[in-house]
């Protein structure tokens, strides 16, 4: 399964980015898409993530609430409304494919090549 990741680029402090994560192919071993970041110096973060069947999702605490994440299963795309985008959440967001819903780096096999956010002040 190969995961491209599109959408980053750079924006003020409260504007928006949408993201998007194209698989090649949709199995069993992508049947849940995360989204992660890393910020320079700083380890790779959970953002969200969601369950390409029923729809389900997670989020971390720094994003609920200001980012959303939604699928189109016959684009076996899955896309990453950020809103209310911080100076913080300047970082490469990377989008990652499991067998099951988590927020850790660990259930996560396959990975795509992150896309850079910048958010200015």
């Amino acid at each position: 399964v190969q995961l491209q990741a599109s959408g980053g680029g750079l924006v003020q402090a409260g504007g928006s980015l949408r993201l998007s994560c194209e698989a090649s192919r949709r199995t069993s071993s992508n049947a849940n898409i995360g989204w992660f970041r890393q910020a320079p110096g700083k380890e790779r973060e959970f953002v969200a993530a969601i369950n390409l069947s029923g729809g389900s999702t997670r989020y971390s605490d720094s994003v609920k609430g200001r980012f959303a994440i939604s699928r189109d299963i016959a684009k076996n795309t899955v896309y990453l409304q950020m809103n209310s985008l911080k100076p913080e959440d300047t970082a490469v967001y990377y989008c990652a494919a499991a067998t099951y819903l988590s927020s850790y780096n660990s259930a996560y096999n396959y990975w795509g090549q992150g896309t850079q956010v910048t958010v200015s002040s």
